[in-house]
């Protein structure tokens, strides 16, 4: 009987019976209205406010190292991240920014990023199980390796990127971004358990259980020879994309070569109890080379210098070929998504790809968020070309750039456009380039 118990459907039900019966409402008769009979307000029943004491809170191992240096947090899923890390010097978070991300493509910073997704995966059929969630085929990845890899909904659309390592011949190490942790979990258990429940294959989700952090930059390298003098982490021995499990001390520790900055990087793991003295450790050795922290706010930067796509490109609408990833896509096996990322308005090359923005003038800004039109377009829905995911200063280039979905995008590199921000109520005009604007040919990180 719904909210209102009846309340507003009485009438019209006495109506319809006294016509039935052939006699008026008031000889029918009527009934009482179910409790409550006056409207009762749902604030009356609603429990007291309580804030965030419902949600739990998920801490990295560095959390209290970070508080204690007057770190701002930002709200990644349940975790608390650090944003950035200021210092009495700086006149603004912007000045810390800056400040973190110059620090780090001219020497080296560590950034926490014991957030991200964790999945091991483990079984004779992981590689095939892999092949069916993966764009990208992962079987014939050479053990202590790592490669980079795309999944898709069953509709066709990004549902997530990340790295798989591959430890062992039956044994591979499976990252997803920090927001889809658990929906990556969840996906692979579904394929897993419904799908093909006939493969030999074991999934767990290890998060929470391994700490990580990113060492990047320059004298990357030399820090983590420093720290770790019994590893071997030259090119020969640990080229681009290349791991290897190690130990420090008692203690078990992994190396990849990765990079999501575009500067010559690693990532290194150990139990998440001994996180923080990795950490320390890690600092410690890297005062010789005047090692920062630098926290989301930067790494934003540097990946968007870079052309990476993150959160605000995989934001379900978006297909491998939109982000520039379409090579990717296997034409030897099949995968999730496969077929439906075949349908024709998926494949219409007029679709809204990743392309890089640059002001025409370089003091002005571009906003996330602004839309795209064409130079003298009237400001309306039938102009409208796309619009600006991610926007960023480059410290390193010395003026705003952005990330951008556009109509065509990859055939219009060189072109101008308008950059409308109807919010702000400003229009700007930019140049449309290459998502990547930090050494496209990959020399830095191979370094």
């Amino acid at each position: 009987m719904a909210t209102d118990q009846g309340r507003i459907s009485q009438l019209h039900g006495h109506a319809m019976l006294a016509d039935h019966t052939g006699r008026s409402i008031a000889e029918a008769g009527t009934i009482r209205a179910r409790p409550p009979y006056h409207p009762v307000a749902i604030g009356v029943m609603a429990g007291h406010h309580r804030g965030e004491h419902f949600r739990p809170a998920r801490l990295t191992p560095t959390h209290g190292w970070a508080q204690d240096r007057g770190a701002a947090f930002v709200d990644a899923g349940q975790w608390k991240r650090a944003q950035w890390f200021a210092l009495p010097q700086d006149k603004g978070w912007q000045d810390t920014v800056i400040r973190e991300v110059t620090a780090t493509r001219t020497g080296v910073g560590i950034c926490d990023i014991s957030t991200l997704g964790k999945i091991d995966v483990q079984g004779p059929d992981a590689g095939q199980l892999l092949d069916r969630l993966y764009i990208n085929t992962m079987s014939s990845l050479p053990i202590n390796k790592a490669r980079y890899g795309v999944m898709l909904r069953e509709d066709g659309f990004v549902m997530d990127d990340g790295t798989v390592t591959r430890f062992a011949d039956d044994h591979f190490f499976v990252t997803a971004t920090t927001a889809n942790a658990a929906r990556v979990m969840q996906h692979i258990d579904f394929a897993r358990q419904v799908l093909w429940p006939e493969l030999d294959v074991q999934a767990t989700s290890v998060t929470e259980n391994w700490a990580t952090f990113a060492v990047a930059g320059p004298h990357s390298r030399a820090l983590l020879m420093l720290a770790f003098p019994h590893i071997d982490l030259s090119n020969a021995a640990m080229p681009y994309m290349g791991a290897g499990q190690y130990a420090w001390g008692t203690r078990p520790l992994r190396l990849y070569r990765l990079s999501f900055s575009g500067e010559l990087a690693f990532e290194v793991s150990v139990p998440a109890t001994h996180g923080l003295a990795l950490w320390l450790h890690l600092m410690e050795a890297g005062n010789t080379y005047g090692v920062v922290p630098y926290g989301t706010e930067a790494l934003g930067v540097m990946r968007i210098e870079k052309g990476h796509s993150a959160g605000n490109e995989l934001n379900g609408q978006t297909t491998a070929a939109d982000l520039g990833l379409g090579r990717m896509m296997s034409t030897r096996k099949d995968f999730i998504g496969r077929v439906m990322a075949a349908r024709p308005g998926l494949v219409d090359p007029a679709r809204p790809a990743l392309v890089g923005l640059i002001p025409c003038h370089a003091a002005e800004t571009i906003r996330a968020g602004a839309h795209l039109l064409p130079l003298n377009a009237a400001p309306v829905a039938a102009n409208d070309q796309g619009y600006v995911t991610s926007a960023a200063y480059s410290p390193t280039l010395g003026h705003s750039i952005a990330l951008a979905l556009l109509a065509h995008g990859p055939n219009r590199h060189g072109e101008v456009v308008v950059v409308h921000d109807p919010v702000r109520g400003r229009d700007i005009t930019a140049t449309v380039t290459s998502p990547v604007f930090l050494d496209p040919a990959g020399e830095r990180l191979r370094g």
